[in-house]
This record gives structure tokens, sequence and C-alpha cells, in this order.
């Protein structure tokens, strides 16, 4: 079953569960806005978030190539300008794949299809080394920018959740990013990041001593 929802490209990848501030400039999302605004109240203000695979953000036509799958926002707040520009908060809701893409209106709008999450039976089980490994990584992040590691808040108990809030706070590219959105359970995703973690702990602790094409040989792998 599919839903139609407006559509904002963006030059990241949003995840379920994390925040997304938004500066509206342009005309057509201003509208969007708008548009969102004077909804009935209590009805959901939700858009879908999908990250450009090839072109810009900005200019009508600069996208070439969308990702399929992507998130849904919700609006949690507006802030209006004189000019017509708007501050917004949103947080990821639920993933979604693009079945249909509409971009004659003033914005761009897909029938999109909300994509289930299976935890998977080790969900449970594999939580916990995620969060070692997840501290570890942000151990070396912060030694490496000479930032004293201080008090670090409390990584979620659900194993979905941890998945999405590690997907999203790992520095890594859009590609990469997209990859872990895509992954269809819990499980799968949960052990694609304990690769990319150990992975990239280990060139944050060696990346002073490494030679460039060292670096590029290793992150290839």
């Amino acid at each position: 079953m599919t839903t139609e929802l407006p559509l904002f490209p963006l030059g990241s990848v949003l995840f379920p569960g994390v925040v997304l501030p938004l500066h509206i400039f342009e005309h057509r999302y201003r509208q969007l806005v708008r548009d969102l605004s004077a909804l009935p109240e209590g009805a959901p203000r939700r858009f879908g978030v999908l990250a450009i695979k090839d072109g810009h953000e900005v200019g009508r036509g600069n996208v070439m190539a969308l990702y399929d799958v992507g998130c849904t926002a919700e609006i949690d707040s507006i802030v209006e300008y004189e000019d017509g520009r708007f501050d917004i908060t949103t947080t990821g809701v639920h993933r979604f794949r693009l079945e249909a893409f509409d971009d004659e209106g003033p914005y761009a709008r897909g029938e999109v299809e909300l994509l289930d999450e299976v935890a998977g039976p080790e969900a449970d089980v594999l939580a916990p080394g995620l969060t070692a490994l997840f501290r570890k990584y942000q151990a070396a992040l912060s030694e490496l920018r000479g930032v004293q590691v201080g008090s670090i808040p409390e990584l979620p108990e659900d194993p979905t959740v941890l998945s999405y809030l590690i997907g999203a706070a790992t520095v890594l590219d859009t590609y990469e990013k997209q990859r872990l959105l895509t992954t269809e359970s819990t499980v799968e995703r949960l052990r694609a990041e304990a690769k990319i973690l150990r992975r990239e702990t280990g060139i944050l602790k060696n990346l002073p001593s490494l030679p460039a094409v060292d670096l590029l040989r290793r992150r290839s792998r």
C-alpha cells in the first residue's frame, strides 16, 4: 500500500528518530511548509526526505538522481520570518521506498511505500557489543580532534533505535549512510555498523602515522 508525500531532496541521509533542523529559503519549499502548516490541527505535518544521489540541493532541476529509500520527517516547530523564510525543526519517523516521482507541481511529490522494520532474533544480543564499539569510536574521534571526552549521554537500549542513532552519528559519506538506511533488518544494520566502527576506529587510531596511499587502501576494504 502506498501513500503520497511531499518530497524534500537533501544532501544527507535522515534516519528515524533523528532530529533534523532545516532553514527554508527556496520558494517551492516555503510553499511546502505553508501547505503543511495549513493542515487541520492534529494532522501529521510530514514530508519525505530523500538523499541526493547525483546533483545539488539548491535550484530546481539541479537534482539529477535520488536514492529510492528515504525517511519521513515530521515538523515539530516552525519559525517564520518577515521575508517569508522559515526555520523548522523536524524528526525522522519512518523509512519508505519511493515508488513514483512527480515534479510537476510547486514542489516534488511521490508515491511511497512505508517500510516495516524487522528486528531479527539476534538484535538484543548484538546491541551491547555495538554500543561498546561506538564508545571506542567516539573516544578515538575525540582524541584525534584534541577534544577531551566528557560525559557521554546514555545510548538507547532498543536495538533498532540504537542502529539508527549510530548510523546518523558515525562520520560517513552519503553512500555508506544510505546503505545503512536501506538495510532491511536491524540485525543486518547492527552487523554492518560493527564492521564500519571497527574499520573507522582503526583508521582514527593510526591516522597520524598512515601515509595517504595506505589510508585509501584501508578505507576501500
